[in-house]
């Protein structure tokens, strides 16, 4: 797997500098498939799509970007004190197509999220989100967005009127208030519902995780509230596919799968970096690493004990088989990003943009229904 320096999205980004083996933008190509990646480090969100044979990797500013959730053509992501909502509208994407960053008759981009609701839920330190069924009762079977409140050791939803409203928390958190107890942060959703989340310890000190945090992490039941299994050294981004528990066990640098007859963690491959963000298409996991620094949070786990030097320790994205254990690529960040969060795949979309930056062309993009739309002059319509 030759490596390939990545092709930056236009002059205006910032020099945050990548690398990647050509197997990467391949693999995309032959998947028909982008990645969003969110790094709360930098402040970005990166898109990774490719672009003749290359990747071009692709960043939007956002403040502290953590969870992300997709449902069709909806995306949500969790920031610092709110959770921005994005719905992708195609017609923006003859706009991009004739821009100064793409002049082409060509068209290129096939998908453009632009920004259609902000919820300020304060600092409850977000981390994964999942659109749900009516997880808070009031949805009427309609989706609504859960998302880790790992201030709040618990798990929430958007509000009308509040910060947010808690819909469930381990059963050994006995109050609601802020001080992250336990580090809940990763969910694992099916069928429309959440059945599984991952946290640091069984705690309820505000930080109380920390004191255990080599191997005092656990994954949860969320029906029963049971611990399914005990003894993980940070785990992170627990997910079910093709009938399995996966689960990244961050502070080990694995990705593995869960029994939950047994509670046994079965480890399938390691890698130099702390896995935390997983997203699967087809045959192939995508898994995001983080260099991790030189911190009391992230010091005496195996990981750090492993790879000693900082530079042994490596950010950016892995592709791996999990049929067959192999790693078929990976994009590198070799400046700006050190930490990544969360990875997720957007399938049957190659080539898209976040639009959060552009003020004019938000403001001259309209959505309407199709009645509005129908008195609106046929000119003026996309």
């Amino acid at each position: 797997m030759a490596e390939e320096e990545a092709k930056p999205a236009g002059p205006e980004e910032e020099p945050l500098r990548s690398v990647h083996t050509t197997s990467f933008p391949a693999l995309l190509e032959q998947l028909g498939a982008s990645l969003l990646v969110t790094t709360y480090q930098a402040g970005k969100l990166v898109v990774l799509r490719a672009d003749g044979g290359v990747l071009n990797t692709h960043f939007r500013n956002l403040v502290k970007p953590m969870g992300l959730a997709v449902e069709g053509g909806r995306l949500a992501v969790g920031c610092s004190v709110d959770v921005w909502e994005f719905h992708n509208v195609p017609a923006v994407c003859v706009k991009l197509d004739e821009s100064e960053d793409y002049p082409t008759s060509i068209a290129k981009h096939d998908a453009c999220f632009m920004p259609r609701r902000s919820h300020c839920t304060g600092d409850v330190q977000i981390h994964e989100m999942a659109f749900v069924k009516g997880e808070s009762g009031k949805g009427k079977g309609e989706s609504e967005l859960v998302f880790v409140n790992t201030a709040f050791s618990c798990l929430a939803v958007r509000s009308e009127q509040n910060s947010f409203e808690p819909v469930w928390r381990p059963p050994f958190i006995d109050r609601l208030a802020p001080g992250d107890a336990c580090h809940l942060n990763g969910l694992a959703a099916e069928g429309g519902r959440v059945k599984y989340v991952t946290a640091l310890g069984q705690t309820t000190e505000p930080g109380g995780w920390r004191e255990n945090k080599r191997d005092g992490g656990l994954l949860m039941d969320v029906d029963s509230g049971e611990v399914v299994c005990r003894g993980l050294s940070m785990p992170h981004s627990p997910r079910l596919y093709r009938d399995k528990l996966w689960l990244l066990e961050s502070g080990e640098g694995t990705i593995g799968t869960v029994d939950p007859a047994t509670g046994r963690y079965e480890a399938i491959a390691q890698f130099p970096g702390f896995t935390r963000g997983l997203s699967f298409l087809g045959p192939l996991a995508f898994i995001g690493l983080s260099q991790v620094r030189e911190s009391a949070v992230f010091s005496g786990i195996p990981l750090v004990e492993r790879l000693k030097k900082a530079e042994e320790r490596t950010c950016g994205v892995w592709v791996l088989n999990i049929e067959t254990g192999q790693t078929l690529g990976f994009c590198r960040f070799e400046a700006g990003v050190q930490e990544i969060f969360a990875v997720e795949v957007l399938p049957g979309v190659r080539f898209p943009d976040l639009v959060n930056h552009d003020a004019e062309l938000v403001g001259r993009s309209y959505v309407l229904g199709d009645e509005a739309l129908s008195q609106v002059p046929a000119e003026m319509r996309r």
